[in-house]
């Protein structure tokens, strides 16, 4: 198996999140990652969250996995976190997914098949939940939202590729937001990424600024 791009219904959960997110005046983070998880029909998307963060990019994941019927997991490090979470999304007009609370290692001991993950760069251990995930066979597409922050600036991908099992497919930096870096990893488990891929183009346009960014697939 591997990953499949579907143009249509990353269209659709493009346009949904705009609408969705008209309240939150963002970067456009939200809608473009909204976009990416429902192009790659996504089965099973994970973030991570943290008390006092963003929840636009919750809602983007959450718009894709309706359009995907799949599954949505956010973790969050503590109680609180969790309950500010609920409220947010709840505030926003959306259904929370379902929350984990605790520390990477037990959070990711219960979750497998991952297909498409997005953490936060200005979390510590960001680079540890990347390493610990469980992916699908068929690969997966991580994000790390917040790039240009310093825990971020000196990240390499290889850092959570190199027990052998992974390979990285491409990655691309975009200045979106705060930054978004993103990877396409193959597994050993299939053969995603291998022999003649193709490629097709993902125009973004920055609501604030106006500038476009494209997307090479």
């Amino acid at each position: 198996m591997k990953l499949v791009w579907s143009p249509e219904t990353a269209s659709k959960a493009y346009i949904d999140t705009v609408k969705s997110c008209e309240l939150h005046h963002e970067s456009g983070v939200a809608e473009l990652v909204s976009a990416m998880a429902a192009g790659w029909n996504a089965r099973f998307i994970v973030e991570t969250w943290s008390q006092g963060g963003a929840t636009a990019t919750s809602v983007g994941l959450a718009v894709a996995s309706s359009h995907t019927n799949g599954r949505h997991v956010s973790i969050v490090p503590d109680e609180r976190s969790r309950l500010e979470y609920v409220e947010a999304l709840e505030e926003a007009g959306m259904s929370p997914p379902e929350v984990i609370v605790g520390e990477p290692e037990e959070a990711m001991n219960r979750l497998n098949g991952i297909d498409f993950m997005v953490v936060d760069s200005q979390r510590r251990d960001f680079s540890r939940v990347l390493r610990l995930a469980k992916l699908s066979n068929r690969g997966a597409v991580l994000i790390c939202k917040n790039a240009s922050s310093k825990n971020g600036s000196s990240f390499k991908w290889r850092s959570v590729i190199d027990d052998g099992s992974r390979r990285l497919v491409r990655s691309v930096f975009l200045p979106v937001g705060k930054g978004l870096d993103i990877a396409h990893i193959a597994t050993s488990g299939g053969n995603s990424g291998s022999g003649k891929v193709q490629r097709r183009w993902i125009k973004h346009v920055d609501r604030q600024s106006g500038e476009e960014h494209v997307i090479r697939k």
